[in-house]
């Protein structure tokens, strides 16, 4: 045996009895003992099959790695990604990913090796566990109020260990930030991802515009809508522009709606029917019977036709207005479109 590898079998050797004297059971123990053999012997690849073929799951099966200093773990779990890019199928070192992310997230500093082992999960094809999301956003908020570093120093720290940081990882990141309401700290991600490289792509704000129309930040839905398609050129996929007019919409700020539809046509963005549909109904909610005329009008010009319950409504609050002139140009165009 080299010594290298023998000097780095021996630093888990003091840990190896006391693992297995508090597993609780002798499948847990047997687990434990073939994770550790693996990784002494540096058969990574075996790991995936151990946790797939065992229910044992308590204590964490890398908890043995706490012997080794930080540098060393960092080491010992890139070695195991490393190894598992060539199992097929790809899915299979899943729960190894899943038990890796849960014990690096319990250790005192996760950052940025977590956010390695979230790259190599996604890359996989696979999801981390749920809770992964608190664990993470948790960890990324303590990390920025403990130390001055900023963003961009987090994630630049992935390099230091052979990682770059991704669009994938730091979508899930901002995800992550998004699921228990921390908006400002994700906003700060999308700020800082690209000073590292990774440009924001349509998801990066598609998943903060998301959460802000559910929680009816309209000021901040609109600017961010506007910062996607002016200053980075991106394009919203139509099912977040739904959720934004929605939100407008159940809030009452219908105007808001139909000025950022405009922008976007006006940008050559594509919103599609339902969106012009929602917005159509938020007129008539908030008896702006005048802007539903006008806009309905505008929707005959993209060759979209409203539901006929909703022509009706267009056409009688008109006539209720006192919009005569209106109704019949709108129930004239509505009539051309349909023949």
């Amino acid at each position: 045996m080299p010594l290298a590898h023998a000097n780095f079998c021996s630093l888990f050797r003091p840990f190896t009895r006391a693992i297995l004297h508090y597993s609780s059971s002798p499948s847990q123990e047997s687990l434990q003992e073939s994770i550790l053999a693996a990784i002494e012997s540096k058969t990574y690849h075996k790991i995936p099959d151990l946790l797939n073929n065992s229910s044992s799951r308590n204590p964490n099966p890398f908890s043995s790695l706490s012997t080794l200093s930080p540098s060393h773990i960092s080491l010992v779990i890139d070695e195991i990604l490393q190894s598992f890019i060539s199992i097929r199928p790809r899915s299979r070192p899943n729960s190894a990913y899943s038990h890796l992310l849960s014990y690096i997230l319990d250790t005192p500093n996760p950052l940025p090796l977590a956010l390695a082992v979230i790259q190599r999960t996604l890359r996989s094809g696979c999801l981390p566990v749920p809770q992964t999301h608190l664990l993470l956003s948790n960890a990324w908020a303590l990390r920025l109020q403990t130390s001055q570093d900023t963003v961009q120093t987090v994630l630049s720290e992935m390099k230091s260990i052979g990682y770059s940081p991704d669009c994938g990882t730091c979508n899930y990141l901002i995800l992550s930030l998004c699921k228990v309401d921390r908006l400002g700290e994700a906003r700060g991600v999308l700020r800082g991802m690209g000073k590292v490289g990774c440009v924001p792509d349509r998801d990066s704000f598609g998943i903060l515009i998301s959460r802000m129309s559910e929680l009816r930040m309209i000021r901040e839905v609109v600017e961010m809508v506007k910062e996607m398609v002016d200053v980075h050129l991106l394009s919203p996929r139509k099912e977040t522009v739904v959720k934004a007019v929605d939100a407008m919409r159940a809030n009452r700020e219908i105007t808001r709606a139909v000025e950022m539809i405009e922008f976007l046509e006006s940008k050559g963005v594509d919103v599609g029917f339902d969106v012009y549909e929602l917005a159509l109904e938020g007129c008539l909610e908030v008896r702006r019977f005048v802007l539903a005329g006008k806009f309905a009008i505008k929707m005959t010009d993209k060759g979209f036709i409203p539901y006929i319950r909703v022509r009706r409504r267009v056409f009688e609050g008109l006539v209720s207005a006192g919009e005569t002139g209106l109704a019949s140009a709108v129930r004239q165009r509505f009539a051309e479109l349909k023949s």
